[in-house]
């Protein structure tokens, strides 16, 4: 599967389970009609699917030059890490606008979340990986297979 490919299929799939997920949550954390939290849901993750992509691409870029290969524990909780860390910057001031609450409340609500979706973000990004492979970026490097 080419990178692209496998990006893209990462991010979608994440986001239409999380979709599933988040939008009856959010109905009955803020006691909002299913119709407007499963909106919000599907705004937060069209930003997430964006960040997603970004993200990874960035991560597989800086991942590529390490000289220890693979993605051992550490390496998935810093992707974890960074990508919730970075989509908390971006999706406070849109769960303020959209509820109707203050920034404060935004942060409190999007810490659940972010607790919720780092090990998500975790447990999906180890499972992808099971079923799809490694990506290039990943892959132990074997001297005999490159001739080497």
């Amino acid at each position: 599967m080419s990178p692209i490919t496998r990006r893209v299929l990462q991010a979608v799939l994440y986001e239409a389970i999380a979709i599933a997920g988040v939008g009856p949550a959010l109905s009955l954390a803020f006691d909002e009609p299913p119709t407007s939290t499963f909106g919000l849901a599907v705004v937060l993750s069209t930003i997430a699917l964006t960040w997603n992509y970004a993200f990874n691409w960035f991560f597989e870029r800086w991942e590529s030059g390490q000289s220890v290969r693979g993605r051992s524990f550490a390496r998935r909780l810093a992707h974890g890490a960074g990508f919730e860390g970075g989509l908390a910057v971006i999706l406070i001031p849109v769960m303020s606008l959209w509820l109707g609450i203050s920034p404060a409340a935004a942060f409190v609500a999007n810490l659940v979340l972010l607790v919720f979706f780092f090990v998500y973000a975790i447990a999906f990004t180890w499972a992808f990986d099971r079923v799809f492979g490694l990506p290039a970026s990943a892959v132990q490097k074997d001297a005999k297979a490159v001739g080497v």
